[in-house]
Parts: C-alpha cells; sequence; structure tokens
C-alpha cells in the first residue's frame, strides 16, 4: 500500500490546477459511485487528479490507483478497499477500471459493504458500464467527457474565456454573442488551430508532435482498450486498422455496407459490428436518421471521423474542407444535444432545428423554404439574420 500512496503523492504534486474541465461543476462528487467515462486521451485521469489536489491534497483520506498497477495482478480491489476504509479512507478515486477484470464485482460489493467510502472511477467511453457482470445501473452516476471544445482550447491555450452558450443562445442571439467578441479576439484564427490540433488536451505538452502522439493513442485503444472490453481477437484488431484506414479516406461517407465488407474481407454483421466497436470508442461518429442510438444491426446513414484532428493524423493530404466543417459541427454539437440526419440540409438537431453547414459563400438552397433553417459558414466572424459561423458552435460546453 505505500508504494501506491507514493505514487499517488507524486501524481498529484505534478498536476497542475489552473485549468478546469467543463464538466468539473457539473459532476456531483458526493455520490458514493461515480463513474467518468471518455476515449483515451480526453483527459479523464487529469480530472481524477485535479479533484484530489483541490479537496484532499495530500491527505490519508484519499487516494488515486491505476488499476493497471501490477499490485492488483495478486490482490484484489475490494481487499484493497476494506483495509483502506479500516485506516480512515474516505475516497477512491480509480483510474481505468476497465482494465482490471473484476471492475464490476469489486465495485458492487464496495459499495454495499463499505458505506462510508466514496468512488470515483475512469473508463473507456467503449466500455459499457452499465452491462457489467454485476448490475451498477442503481448504485452509479455515469458522466461521459469529451475532449476540448473550441471554448475550453482557447481557455487552456490563450487563457482567455470565450462565453459558454447553449444552442437556444445561438438561434435566438448568435449576432449579439459574435458582436460582443472583442476585436482582438480572433475566433476564425482560433478554430483553424483548433480543428488541426486542439481536441485532445495533451496538445499543450507539445504541439509539434501532437499528432503523431495522437497516432499511438489510436493504437493503443486498438491493440489494448478493444481487445480487452470486446474479446477481439488479433485479426480483428488488424481488420479494423484496415476499416480506419479507409475511412479516413472517404469520411463524411455514406456507407455501402456489402461493398466496405468486401474490401475488409468479413461479413456484412462483422462489419456493422466494428463500425459499433469504432463508434464505442469515440474513433468514429455514427450519423442515423433517429435518435434512439446504435447498435450492430442497424446501418448508419452517414461516418464521420470522431474529430477533426483525427482527419488530420490520418490523412493530412487527403483534407477537404467540407469534411472537415461537417465533422466539426457533429463533434461539438452533439456532446449537449441531439443530432440525426434529416431528408434536408446536414444536420437536424433535438428533432427541430435544420443545420446546412458550408463556406462563406454558401447559398441558402439546400434549406429554402424549410421553418427553423440555418446556415452555418466558415470563415465569418459574426452573425446576421439565420446565417451563423460555425466557430460560434465550439463554444457549447
Amino acid at each position: 500500500m505505500n508504494t501506491l500512496r507514493e505514487i499517488s503523492d507524486l501524481k498529484v504534486r505534478n498536476t497542475s490546477t489552473r485549468f478546469k474541465r467543463f464538466i468539473f461543476h457539473k459532476i456531483d462528487w458526493n455520490n458514493r459511485l461515480t463513474g467518468i467515462s471518455g476515449a483515451r486521451g480526453a483527459g479523464k485521469t487529469t480530472l481524477l487528479l485535479h479533484y484530489l489536489k483541490i479537496t484532499h491534497g495530500f491527505s490519508t483520506e484519499a487516494i488515486y490507483l491505476e488499476l493497471d498497477h501490477i499490485y492488483f495482478a495478486e490482490n484484489s480491489l475490494y481487499d484493497f478497499a476494506f483495509q483502506f476504509e479500516k485506516e480512515g479512507g474516505k475516497l477512491l478515486l480509480l483510474d481505468e477500471v476497465h482494465k482490471y477484470k473484476n471492475w464490476s464485482h469489486d465495485l458492487k460489493i464496495i459499495y454495499d459493504n463499505l458505506p462510508g467510502l466514496r468512488v470515483v472511477f475512469t473508463s473507456s467511453s467503449a466500455l459499457e458500464v452499465y452491462k457489467g457482470s454485476h448490475d451498477l445501473s442503481r448504485r452509479l452516476v455515469l458522466y461521459q467527457l469529451p475532449g476540448l471544445s473550441l471554448r475550453e482550447f482557447v481557455l487552456l491555450k490563450y487563457n482567455y474565456q470565450l462565453p459558454l452558450v447553449t444552442l437556444n443562445d445561438i438561434i435566438l442571439e448568435a449576432r449579439e454573442i459574435t458582436t460582443n467578441i472583442p476585436p482582438e479576439v480572433k475566433p476564425v484564427k482560433y478554430f483553424k488551430e483548433y480543428i488541426q490540433g486542439g481536441y485532445y488536451p495533451f496538445f499543450i505538452e507539445n504541439e509539434s508532435l501532437y499528432h503523431e502522439k495522437l497516432l499511438n493513442v489510436l493504437n493503443v485503444v486498438l491493440e489494448s482498450d478493444l481487445p480487452i472490453i470486446f474479446n477481439i481477437d488479433f485479426n480483428s484488431v488488424v481488420n479494423l486498422k484496415k476499416l480506419i484506414a479507409i475511412l479516413s479516406r472517404l469520411v463524411p461517407y455514406k456507407p455501402n455496407i456489402k461493398r466496405l465488407s468486401e474490401q475488409i474481407g468479413v461479413t456484412r454483421e462483422t462489419l456493422l459490428r466494428y463500425l459499433f466497436y469504432l463508434e464505442k470508442a469515440q474513433i468514429i461518429n455514427w450519423l442515423g436518421k433517429d435518435s434512439h442510438g446504435i447498435n450492430f444491426l442497424n446501418k448508419p446513414e452517414k461516418l464521420y471521423l470522431q474529430n477533426t484532428n483525427l482527419a488530420f493524423a490520418l490523412s493530412r493530404d487527403l483534407i477537404n474542407e467540407g469534411n472537415i466543417r461537417e465533422t466539426f459541427f457533429l463533434n461539438q454539437v452533439k456532446v449537449e444535444n441531439t443530432v440525426t440526419y434529416p431528408s434536408k440540409g446536414d444536420f437536424r438537431v433535438n428533432n427541430k432545428f435544420i443545420f446546412e453547414v458550408g463556406g462563406r459563400g454558401k447559398s441558402q438552397h439546400q434549406i429554402k423554404d424549410l421553418p427553423n433553417a440555418f446556415v452555418v459558414k466558415d470563415n465569418i466572424e459574426t452573425a446576421s439574420e439565420n446565417i451563423i459561423p460555425l466557430w460560434l458552435f465550439g463554444l457549447l460546453y
């Protein structure tokens, strides 16, 4: 236990508290069992350590644990928690719970048998936490952590606080919001930086090596996280890499499932399962006609990479500005809203608003005569009538 305490203290010591993620104040940290799910690299570990440093510091009442530590190869999490609570422990912060084989079993018995202990854990976005081998649904409060918004990127890199807005704010007050941005603030400039290298917080460590590190993160997801979570073999990992390589050249893409499955060399059912895995791991975004979620029996209407940074890392020489614009819009808007595929326009949001996304010269033709319809344009700073700057949707969280 002493070694684990030393690791926890070292992590806390090296954690900066200058920048807080938007979700920090949304989480009810007093819940007895709290989960934080998100893509690898989104900042889940930093969020845990940030909370620990602010609330407990180096107090022995709280500890941060990496569940892939060798200690847990021979010792159970429950036994550790039992001893920790007996010695006065009150808060367990558990990182990468999916790396621990009996995660759902041990979390359940910790909750049931140690009522004085609060547990906060992180997990891969691909882990279906509520479907663990032991039911946690009545015990767990789960939060989803996306990568940085454009607003958070500007705050982290430039220490400038852009306003936090809702979709209704944008619909009703876009012109007022955009004209109130000070002239020295350059949202179009920040947007161009963000789409290339600002979605994952680790950009701040070394911007010149950002895409290389992002590809390494992608490899870890494919070679480690997905095999653990979905029990897939080496051949499936190879096929998933092949699928990502193909999709990165095509997205946004209305998938021809038969042709795509032939290219990969798998059945239709297997291909849909692969797409499901990649969507759960937040490598692709799956756009459908309804808002009832996805499963591996339904064909998506359109596929996107999950964020624009992945496009620049995977296929920089094939970047299409139109694709990047749509990818950005979907990525930012779906965090707090429901986005579906409409019969006209590019996106339907909350089953009410239609958005057509394009460049400065985008016309109204595709949404002519549609109610609640808007043109979203790149490379403009201010809104007018039903024309909204694309960057403004980066302030939604």
